[in-house]
């Protein structure tokens, strides 16, 4: 167990405070305990590069901690009609396409290993921005025009779901193909 490691856990941990934060209508609570995460989120991964300190536990918590901790608050925040519906399925089903399809490739080709690509950090930057500004919103009445934000988390969430189809297709095309060479 090191630092990066324990930020994921405590990332982990905060997602059932969120929901309880959210269920209960305390929103400025929910946004410094989200920012708190987003933070972690940011902090172990650069811990464990600069150091070094880089785990197979930490590659499997991090981004499990990461998808808990935003699906948790998007469907919280759809519920409390705070984000559309729309918005909410497209993030979830980018993440059902990427898990699914990691297992499908594991299953039928074999073992890869997945890099996120900038598209996809970029979604994820934008779905943690998008949150805050709905949570500020929530609880400051702070006003802005959040569907242009919304449209925007929505187009790279598509975008990025078929990055990942385009690039785990062409791998499995070339595997075929280099098997079939041997």
């Amino acid at each position: 167990m090191n630092l990066p490691n324990l930020l994921t856990l405590l990332r982990l941990f905060l997602v059932p405070v969120i929901f309880y934060a959210l269920a209960r209508g305390f929103f400025a609570v929910a946004l410094v305990i989200f920012f708190a995460a987003a933070i972690t989120d940011a902090l172990d991964g650069w811990i464990a590069r600069r150091y070094h300190l880089q785990t197979r536990l930490g590659a499997v918590l991090d981004p499990v901690a990461d998808k808990l901790l935003v699906v948790t608050t998007v469907i919280t925040l759809t519920w409390l009609q705070r984000i559309p519906l729309w918005l909410t399925v497209a993030i979830i089903s980018r993440d059902l396409l990427i898990v699914g399809g990691g297992l499908l490739y594991l299953l039928l080709i074999g073992k890869f290993s997945i890099h996120p690509t900038l598209l996809s950090k970029w979604n994820t930057a934008l779905q943690f921005v998008v949150i805050v500004f709905v949570l500020l919103e929530a609880a400051y009445r702070w006003r802005m025009p959040l569907l242009p934000v919304f449209a925007l988390v929505f187009v790279t969430a598509v975008a990025s779901g078929g990055q990942y189809v385009w690039v785990w297709s062409r791998k499995a095309i070339a595997q075929d193909r280099a098997s079939g060479q041997s």
